[in-house]
């Protein structure tokens, strides 16, 4: 019974993406701080717990739509596993616990700057998405400010560039990303009367606009040595490798041969070029603090 609940749980805040954010906000703390202690578990589990949260009041918030697409009906509460106003006091419980515990053992900034990730998921790209098939591109905004508050809760300043050039990775990534995965759901999105971009480009203009934003993902990961965020000349040397294999593997995308298994392998290229990035920003940190 209690795995049955538990998985639930993980189903309604898509724990799998709330864990994204989270990685993101740790990325941001180890990268701000110049002794990596166990207090990371703060930002860390804060961010989770808000993610899962803001995840969970999606759902919610988008019952109804998610009940006319095929591949959102079997979530818990279009399916009917969770009433609606016990998925919305899960969300809400989840969001409070997730401020007090950055508020306590983070700070003000750190629990401002999770409340304000919050908002804009639900209170602006969730209506977005009704209204425009641009809504990711504002949207993103959610990507950048996870790294912002892992890096508040290590004491540092918001106006360092190093954090811009992190923050600025994330929020570009995620454009490329969702386009990606749009591409296979465009029909289901136009069926639940959402705005799709499927509407607005023909299948080549979209895999061109596409690829210019990916090319665009893979060149903003440069910034950051550039503006401090990372130090040593291999890790460089990595970050542009990395660019450049993304841009190699996305080219497939030019082809008039591509066909939907060449979005999902572009689909999980970019996903790996962004955990390599994470890796590679990590790894010169650690190495700076021995």
């Amino acid at each position: 019974m209690i795995r049955r609940y538990l998985q639930l749980l993980l189903k309604l805040t898509k724990f799998r993406i709330a864990i994204l954010s989270t990685i993101s906000a740790s990325s941001g703390y180890i990268a701000g701080t110049s002794d990596l202690t166990i207090a990371i578990w703060a930002p860390t589990l804060g961010t989770l717990l808000l993610a899962m949260g803001a995840l969970a009041l999606n759902e919610y918030q988008e019952r109804d739509i998610d009940a006319l697409m095929p591949r959102t009906a079997g979530r818990p509460i279009p399916a009917g596993q969770i009433s609606p106003r016990t998925a919305l006091l899960i969300a809400s419980a989840l969001i409070m616990l997730g401020a007090d515990v950055l508020l306590i053992f983070c700070g003000l900034l750190p629990c401002g700057l999770g409340l304000l990730t919050v908002f804009w998921y639900n209170g602006v790209y969730t209506y977005l998405k009704r209204w425009t098939a641009f809504a990711v591109v504002p949207g993103s905004v959610v990507g950048a400010l996870p790294p912002m508050i892992g890096w508040s809760s290590a004491d540092r300043l918001l106006s360092e560039p190093a954090i811009f050039a992190i923050a600025f990775f994330f929020f570009i990534w995620q454009i490329p990303h969702f386009w990606l995965l749009l591409h296979r759901l465009g029909s289901q999105y136009e069926q639940a009367q959402l705005r799709s971009l499927t509407q607005v480009f023909s299948d080549a203009q979209m895999r061109r606009v596409t690829f210019v934003w990916i090319s665009a993902t893979a060149v903003s990961c440069l910034l950051l040595p550039m503006y401090g965020a990372t130090s040593f000349f291999v890790t460089s040397l990595g970050l542009l490798f990395s660019a450049l294999w993304l841009i190699w593997r996305s080219m497939q995308l030019l082809r008039n041969s591509a066909d939907a298994s060449t979005f999902r392998s572009t689909f999980m290229s970019i996903n790996a070029f962004a955990v390599l990035v994470i890796l590679l920003m990590t790894a010169d940190q650690i190495v700076r603090m021995n």
